[in-house]
């Protein structure tokens, strides 16, 4: 079992950055892939990024690439996910996300534990 807690989100105006961290416990934390999603009201859950398990192979949506940065500390037991240049389209709530294997996924289904999410507000 892991549980994951995130934090670090808030109110940011556009063009400004934040970073969320993601602080796991419960297993061992180099022996499963993180990834983020986030829901902003009435769309649907989409995928942001995803790491594997030693940080080597990372993924993002088309939305955030060359904006967002995901990366993780072992060592720490935890994630992050460093956003920069934010838009008011990236407001939503953002959750942290973890799974049984060590490789990247794109898919909520592949992801077997969630936090609690966080929110993340982007004024224009």
């Amino acid at each position: 079992q892991v549980q994951l807690v995130e934090s670090g989100g808030g109110l940011v105006q556009a063009g400004g950055s934040l970073r969320l961290s993601c602080v796991a416990s419960g297993r061992t934390f180099r022996t499963y892939a993180m990834g983020w999603f986030r829901q902003a009201p009435g769309k649907e859950r989409e995928i942001v990024a995803s790491i594997n398990w030693g940080g080597g192979t990372t993924y993002y949506a088309d939305s955030v690439k060359g904006r967002f940065t995901i990366s993780r500390d072992n060592a720490k037991n935890t994630g992050y996910l460093q956003m920069s240049s934010l838009k008011p389209k990236d407001t939503a709530v953002y959750y942290c996300t973890a799974r049984n294997k060590l490789g990247i996924a794109t898919m909520g289904r592949d992801y077997d534990y969630w936090g609690q999410g966080t929110q993340v507000t982007v004024s224009s």
